[in-house]
This record gives structure tokens, C-alpha cells and sequence, in this order.
């Protein structure tokens, strides 16, 4: 049986374990698969029916992105523990093959997920500028 994403979003919005509220600022999210991780029913990764995120995934020296979707079995829905599909992303060149399956899935979000993956994408890239000593050119 499947609620409707606006009745499960109305029971969510306000009272949930992943909120977070501070004083000036808007109401943010940590569920996983909250793309923008802002408290909206668009990003929601609880309430919508077909949700997506991006995070790293960090295994020693190893940065992974990974991709977070709704499940596609049934029954891992239905129990509850892998309510969530985390899926592995390539770091690859300019088309990435998992940013073009989202645009077909959640095309209101695409544009936002490939500016999410450019910014973690380029979080990945270390500093080459060597800080040179001002003792040693006297």
C-alpha cells in the first residue's frame, strides 16, 4: 500500500528526527537522499515519490560520490531497512552516465544535481600552491 506524497509530507514537515532549526536561517534536513538538504517537499527524500541525493562516501584515501534513490524492491520498502538505493557515480569526464538516468526520473531536478555534482566534483581537487617560506627568500 502506497500513501500519497502530499498527506506524508504534511505529517512530516514540521516533526521530524532529521530536522534541523536554528534562529535566522531556514529549516534544514539531514535524511539521507535530501539533495539541497533544505526542508522543502521537493527535495524531500521521505515524502516524494521518487527522491535523489548526492553525498561522498569517504574509504581511507578513497572519495566515492554516491547517489541515493528509492529503492525499487518492494519489499525492501516495505520492511523499512533499505528503504533507500545508494548507488556509486562515476568521476569520470563531462557525461556521466548516472546524471543522465536522474534527468529522465526528476527533470525539475536536474539542472541542480549536475551543479551538486560539479561542486563535489571539484571539492575532490587538492591545492598545488606550495606556501613558500619568507625567512628562506631574505
Amino acid at each position: 500500500m502506497s500513501c500519497h506524497s502530499d498527506l506524508v509530507w504534511m505529517c512530516v514537515k514540521k516533526s521530524s528526527a532529521f530536522l534541523r532549526k536554528n534562529k535566522n536561517c531556514p529549516v534544514f534536513s539531514a535524511a539521507p537522499g535530501n539533495l539541497a538538504s533544505l526542508n522543502k517537499q521537493k527535495y524531500s527524500a521521505l515524502s516524494h515519490p521518487k527522491p535523489v541525493g548526492l553525498s561522498v562516501r569517504k574509504s581511507g584515501k578513497k572519495d566515492t560520490i554516491i547517489m541515493t534513490t528509492k529503492s525499487t524492491k518492494d519489499a525492501s520498502t516495505i520492511s523499512g531497512k533499505n528503504f533507500f538505493a545508494q548507488t556509486g557515480v562515476a568521476k569520470g569526464g563531462k557525461e556521466v552516465k548516472g546524471l543522465g538516468k536522474v534527468a529522465l526520473v526528476r527533470p525539475d531536478l536536474a539542472e541542480e544535481v549536475a551543479a551538486k555534482y560539479a561542486k563535489i566534483k571539484q571539492s575532490f581537487k587538492k591545492n598545488k600552491n606550495v606556501a613558500k617560506s619568507r625567512r628562506a627568500s631574505q
